[in-house]
């Protein structure tokens, strides 16, 4: 491995190999089926402004399916991982409960799987696809019986979310997001926001056993489908929220305007908050959760983590969903993406790059930039993924495309 060149500009390429391997990196179990979810044999309706399109064969259409197809990613990503469960992948047996009802043994089969794997779990209260969600209007709906019913679902949300961490012996970050808005101009912005802070202080003041085991985020979006015009749960309101709540803020890569990206947030949010949940995504003109890339803008996201030194500061989760290519690949490619950025801003000279700054010479610290491009990233990659035990670059491909011969295409 031609590692020299790294070593010129002072990066221990082995500590930064072993280093990047470390972060966890929370993986959705919604890319497995579309974000269709278990209720009703997996047939949940598109709500909430989330929509996955394309119908290519093979998707999971049930719990054991999703963790067969889980075992399967697992073998082709390198590093640490969590998985991370949104609440309508219960499984309740015959007996049908509703959202407001959930508990943890509805989710026993994923604690089991993840105690086998020795994998932790993260956890998402399931704010669409629910009659109670049709009008678009969850945790900020007008309909006071509608509002009980959501933020009786946040509470369970969090006592499930608290025992997950409990029986795994650490925190399990619980993430809300509500697809709250209008379509059109609202006559009315302050009254939903109100509701939404008065759901929210109702679902954080409910006492559960092991609180600190529970690590509540609160995300914000641009707009969705059905809420172009007013999203309740803004990028200001929630970062407000946030921070006057202590509650972890989610910054989703998606959910910005189209020329927007959260890398420079970081260090603004993160000059106040404690800490940041990033979900990785990649919206094509729109928050249309594409798969994961090692593209400019993720790299610039760790980039930013790896400036401040803040891996201790960020938790790292996925969320894309595609149904118009094989799903296991979805998975690793958007995996695979993220692990490199991460291996990426390790294997960067920063602060070299902030001493240039400092002594305002500019020109040499693009040039560097520039030289950084052109670094052999790609054989320090490969390396990584076989000090990890996985398939390098050009092989996994071929183990994804056998299991969907083999497992996929009897699906269909």
């Amino acid at each position: 491995m031609k590692i020299n060149e790294y070593e010129v500009l002072g990066i221990d390429v082995a500590k930064a190999v072993e280093a990047a391997l470390t972060i966890p990196i929370s993986i959705h179990c919604w890319q497995a089926d579309d974000v269709a979810g278990l209720e009703s044999g997996g047939s949940a309706a598109d709500s909430g402004g989330i929509k996955s399109t394309g119908n290519y064969p093979g998707k999971a259409r049930n719990g054991d399916e999703m963790r067969m197809d889980f075992e399967k990613v697992l073998s082709l990503v390198p590093g640490v991982h969590r998985v991370n469960i949104h609440a309508f992948y219960a499984e309740p047996g015959k007996k049908k409960v509703d959202r407001d009802a959930m508990e943890l043994s509805h989710f026993q089969n994923w604690m089991d799987w993840a105690k086998s794997r020795k994998i932790a779990l993260d956890f998402n209260p399931t704010y669409f696809a629910h009659s109670k969600a049709a009008d678009g209007f969850t945790l900020s709906s007008a309909d006071e019986g509608v509002r009980k019913f959501w933020v009786k679902h946040g509470i369970a949300s969090r006592k499930i979310a608290a025992a997950m961490g409990k029986a795994q012996g650490g925190v399990c970050v619980n993430n809300h997001w509500v697809p709250d808005g209008l379509k059109d101009l609202p006559g009315d912005r302050w009254s939903p926001r109100a509701r939404l802070a008065k759901s929210y202080d109702e679902i954080f003041a409910a006492k559960i056993p092991d609180e600190k085991l529970c690590l509540d985020a609160v995300e914000p979006k641009l707009f969705g489908i059905g809420s172009e015009e007013y999203v309740v749960g803004s990028m200001e309101f929630y970062s407000s929220y946030a921070l006057s709540r202590k509650k972890l803020l989610c910054l989703d890569m998606g959910h910005f305007h189209p020329t927007e990206g959260i890398a420079d947030k970081i260090s603004a949010l993160l000059a106040f908050h404690e800490q940041l949940l990033i979900h990785t995504s990649r919206p094509v003109r729109w928050d249309s959760d594409h798969v994961v890339l090692f593209d400019d803008a993720t790299r610039a996201v760790f980039h930013e983590v790896g400036s401040g030194g803040a891996w201790n500061r960020v938790k790292v989760a996925l969320d894309y969903f595609d149904a118009s290519i094989n799903r296991i690949a979805a998975y690793v490619i958007g995996i695979r993406a993220t692990r490199k950025a991460i291996l990426s801003a390790m294997l960067t000279p920063h602060d070299e790059l902030a001493r240039l700054q400092k002594e305002g010479k500019g020109a040499q610290r693009l040039a560097l930039m520039e030289r950084l491009k052109v670094m052999p990233f790609g054989e320090v990659w490969e390396e990584c993924c076989k000090r990890a035990g996985v398939p390098g670059e050009a092989q996994w491909i071929k183990d994804a495309e056998s299991y969907e011969k083999k497992v996929l295409a009897k699906r269909a």
